[in-house]
């Protein structure tokens, strides 16, 4: 695994001794996604959720978010985050929460956090995609017209729309897929 583009641009990244817990988002779906988010991401206040090695925020940052948020409540997932941030330079614009995504989400909604681009790749076991967005909209951490990109198995069928998420763009990866919403006005 490596940077795809930006400041760290074919900088390695340390992935997980397996793929059984944490399953890291590949070069060529992370190229494809910021090809349709836009190639960068200057000044962006960045979520990502089940971070895992942190490929997908560490992305952003090297394509000029201001900052990420990475949310991991695995010890190696946090470990591998920590590591590749510091390898990268990337550190002091970067935050690691080490708990799960609820609390997380909790906290950062008391904390008054909002971002424009929040990423989403759950355990495709869990089936979070729905239920994430709809606690990522109760709890006003998207800006509007924010994006929340949701990584899923084509087996986690998402709706169109969910509250006032719509879904943006869709690409399939195998049995993997990639879902974009954005946050419609009220």
């Amino acid at each position: 695994m490596r940077i795809v583009a930006g400041t760290a641009k074919g900088r390695t990244l340390l992935g997980p001794k397996t793929d059984a817990v944490i399953r890291p988002t590949a070069d060529r779906v992370r190229q494809t996604l910021f090809d349709v988010l836009g190639q960068w991401c200057d000044g962006l206040a960045v979520l990502d959720l089940y971070a895992g090695t942190g490929a997908l925020g560490l992305e952003a940052v090297s394509r000029g978010a201001a900052h990420a948020t990475l949310v991991d409540s695995g010890k190696e997932a946090q470990a591998l985050c920590r590591k590749n941030a510091e390898a990268l330079g990337l550190s002091a614009r970067v935050e690691l929460l080490g708990v799960a995504a609820a609390p997380a989400m909790e906290l950062l909604e008391q904390r008054q956090k909002a971002f424009e681009l929040v990423f989403v790749d759950p355990p495709y076991a869990l089936q979070a995609g729905v239920p994430t967005l709809v606690t990522l909209e109760g709890r006003r951490l998207v800006v509007p017209a924010g994006r929340v990109v949701v990584e899923h198995a084509r087996s986690e069928a998402l709706p169109s729309a969910v509250g006032r998420f719509a879904l943006e763009d869709e690409r399939r990866f195998g049995d993997t897929v990639v879902s974009i919403f954005r946050l419609t006005s009220p």
